[in-house]
């Protein structure tokens, strides 16, 4: 029997956020494993009550004697923020550079979890024994400090993880890419790289971080003596060029997150709210919430500025003409898209033909790829994977009763009858009715249809016959849903309580 080298991504390959992937090596009876990346993504207004969302690792927590430990690339939520959800499965070593390792103690501090015995700081530009993976961390250029590319060295050959990067000449914060280190990786030979796929549609260069300061100067110094509320995502690199640009213009600013609320607070601690600058991308699917923000800012006479009207932003992931110098200096022998929903990841694959990549493959979440033995890569099994929503403070599957019955809720609204039963088996009084997130204008009148409705269902039920009651109860439902259908064009989740006094 052989021993293996496997690729499994459990998050990320699909979907841009949620980032999870897993490396193994040995034979099929004994393999050791690594998790790469462990983040989360952030919920819509599809699965209300819910703010995150994190792949299921259930399949790795079933293998959980057999790893070596989690391995962070860098410290932005869509790679880190799962881990204080899905660590207290695993108990395995953390291993993260030192930015992303106080961020990562902080997360289980809010936990209230001792993470000190397990987590590992590991220097820039340094290895990482785990036998058998020898894992080199080679700093890259991101939009947040400490990006790091991993070189996974195993007995049968070479793979890169990039993880989130750029190609960056002034990146601001930090050092510039490792460009010698890489092109030296790629002279020793790549058997696959895991690439970010985020922006393989996007033509030329994803851009400087100083581009943006020049620029975002200008824009400051045209505003006057006005207070800005500068709004970003998790970009350190643009946070540091705000306070840059205030020092260097005098003006006051605020840093908030894109909330209305967080904004007028700011607003309320700075004085007279004059100009909002929104110096990040604006995110596919979240743009209509985003420009409604804007039109409430601009009814109230607040200026917006956003990457639609000024250069104030650049992405930080790689540009067709960034991914085509990676390329060159890796030259791999296989490329596996990742990061990026399927018509990026198709897009990559055809990108990576065009640079002569002799084996793409395409994956996705639950794909169970072998890098090694075999002339090439191929996809040869499925592991389980999913999603986990963060319900409160509670983790749940994604078709859990509680989520359904929440979008039930939002979507038809409620119904519930209570019906009180005497001991001789008849109806005390009318039905008590509740109901709510329902189109009724005319509410006396729907209510006493639905009495009416519902006195004439208990009618060819024996109130007596306790046996009787489920059946009744199902009934019940069934004509309170049929009713408001007829009526608001809506089937509301219903609840009967059968009462007997």
């Amino acid at each position: 029997m052989k021993e293996e080298l496997i690729f499994c991504p459990l998050g990320g390959s699909g979907e841009i956020g949620m980032n999870m992937n897993l490396f193994a090596y040995g034979k099929a009876d004994n393999q050791k494993w690594i998790i790469v990346d462990i983040g989360v993504t952030f919920a819509d207004d599809t699965v209300p009550g819910v703010d995150l969302i994190y792949p299921d690792p259930g399949f790795i927590v079933d293998k959980k004697d057999d790893l070596l430990g989690i391995v962070l690339t860098h410290a932005h939520e869509d790679h880190i923020g799962a881990i204080a959800h899905i660590w207290p499965k695993l108990k395995c070593k953390i291993f993260a550079t030192p930015f992303t390792a106080v961020l990562i103690n902080e997360k289980f501090k809010e936990k209230k979890i001792d993470i000190s015995g397990y987590l590992k700081i590991v220097q820039l530009n340094s290895t990482l024994n785990l036998d058998p993976f020898k894992i080199e961390f080679v700093t890259l250029t991101h939009s947040i400090l400490e990006p790091n590319g991993l070189k996974i060295e195993t007995p049968v050959g070479n793979i890169l993880h990039t993880g989130d990067w750029k190609c960056d000449p002034d990146p601001l914060i930090g050092e510039n890419i490792n460009s010698n280190r890489l092109k030296e990786i790629g002279k020793e030979g790549v058997l696959a790289m895991i690439c970010d796929s985020t922006n393989v549609f996007s033509a030329g260069r994803a851009g400087s971080e100083l581009d943006v300061r020049k620029n975002m100067l200008k824009v400051m110094e045209r505003l006057d003596k006005r207070i800005i509320i500068t709004s970003f995502a998790s970009n350190v690199a643009r946070m540091e060029t705000a306070f840059y640009c205030a020092e260097k213009t005098g003006r006051q600013i605020a840093l908030v997150g894109r909330s209305m609320h967080r904004i007028y607070k700011a607003a309320r601690q700075c004085g007279y709210l004059d100009a909002v600058i929104f110096s990040s991308k604006i995110i596919p699917g979240n743009e209509k919430k985003l420009y409604k923000l804007h039109n409430q800012l601009v009814k109230e006479g607040i200026e917006v500025i956003s990457e639609d009207s000024e250069f104030i932003h650049v992405s930080g992931h790689p540009n067709r003409e960034d991914l085509k110098d990676m390329y060159n200096w890796i030259k791999p022998k296989s490329v596996i898209p990742v990061h990026g929903e399927h018509r990026h990841m198709i897009e990559h694959i055809n990108f990576a033909k065009e640079m002569q990549v002799p084996y793409p493959v395409k994956v996705e979440n639950g794909d169970i790829v072998r890098l090694y033995p075999g002339e090439k890569p191929e996809v040869y099994d499925k592991a389980p994977s999913g999603k986990l929503y963060v319900d409160g403070n509670i983790s749940v599957e994604e078709d859990a009763q509680s989520i359904k019955e929440r979008k039930n809720l939002s979507a038809n609204g409620f119904v519930e009858a209570t019906i009180l039963i005497t001991p001789k088996g008849n109806i005390h009084n009318k039905p008590l009715l509740t109901f709510k997130g329902l189109p009724v204008y005319e509410k006396e009148e729907f209510q006493y249809g639905l009495e009416e409705e519902i006195e004439k269902t208990t009618k060819t039920f024996s109130m007596n016959n306790k046996k009787q009651e489920i059946n009744l109860i199902e009934a019940l439902k069934s004509t309170c849903r049929k009713y408001t259908k007829e009526k608001t064009g809506k089937r509301p989740l219903t609840n009967i309580n059968l009462v007997r006094i």
